[in-house]
C-alpha cells in the first residue's frame, strides 16, 4: 500500500491554502505576505521599544538600503529586495544559530517558498547571483543597524557578527517601530509602487 505524500498546509486569511512542502504561485497573495510579516518579530522579539520590530519593517529598510546603494537598479530587483524574507510569513523568522542547527531542510523549504513567491510576482525563480549578493549586503547592513539601535548589541560585537565594507555609511537610516497595521499598510504600498514601475518597464 503506497503511502500518501506528506503535506503541511497553512490556511491563509485570504482563504488560500499553501502547501509549505510543495508551494505553488497560485496560492500566494501579497496581502497574506504583508499581514504575516507585519506580525512576525525580528530578533525573537528581543528588541527595545513598545512595538516589536517586524520582518515587514526590516524588509522595507532593506529595500531602501538596496535602492540607495544601487540607484540604477530595475524595479524588479528592488521588489526582490522587498520580498527577500517573504517566506517567513509562513515559516517565521529564526535567528541564524537556530537556522544552522535545523540544517539543510529549513533552507530547502525557504528556497521553495522563495521560488514560488518570485514566480507569483514576475521575478525569476532564482535571482541572478550579483543581485542576490547585493540584497544580502543590504540585509547585513540592516541587521548591523538593528543590532545596535534596538537589539542590545555593543558596537564591537555588532561589527564582528555583521561585517560590512569599511566604506559603508551607517548613518541616516531610521529604525521604525510602529503598530503592525501601519507596517502592513506601508509594505503593501511599497509593493504596489514597485509593481506599477515594473509594469511601466522601469
Amino acid at each position: 500500500m503506497a503511502t500518501r505524500p506528506k503535506r503541511a498546509w497553512q490556511r491563509m486569511l485570504s482563504g488560500r491554502r499553501l502547501d509549505l512542502l510543495d508551494p505553488t504561485p497560485f496560492d500566494i497573495e501579497i496581502e497574506d505576505i504583508a499581514h504575516g510579516l507585519a506580525f512576525v518579530a525580528r530578533w525573537n522579539g528581543q528588541t527595545r521599544g513598545d512595538w516589536p520590530y517586524s520582518v515587514a519593517e526590516h524588509s522595507l529598510l532593506v529595500e531602501q538600503i538596496f535602492a540607495h546603494a544601487n540607484p540604477n537598479s530595475e524595479a524588479c530587483w528592488r521588489l526582490a529586495a522587498l520580498l527577500h524574507d517573504a517566506p517567513e510569513y509562513v515559516i517565521g523568522d529564526m535567528i541564524s544559530p537556530v537556522k544552522s542547527a535545523l540544517g539543510q531542510e529549513y533552507g530547502v523549504m525557504d528556497e521553495r517558498l522563495a521560488s514560488a513567491i518570485h514566480r507569483r510576482f514576475g521575478l525569476p525563480a532564482t535571482l541572478p547571483l550579483v543581485v542576490k549578493k547585493r540584497i544580502k549586503l543590504a540585509d547585513r547592513i540592516s541587521a548591523r543597524l538593528e543590532a545596535t539601535a534596538i537589539a542590545g548589541f555593543a558596537e564591537p560585537e555588532a561589527r564582528r557578527l555583521f561585517p560590512v565594507p569599511a566604506s559603508t555609511s551607517l548613518t541616516g537610516w531610521n529604525i521604525a517601530l510602529r503598530p503592525p497595521a501601519q507596517t502592513r499598510a506601508a509594505y503593501l504600498a511599497r509593493f504596489t509602487e514597485l509593481i506599477a514601475q515594473m509594469d511601466r518597464g522601469q
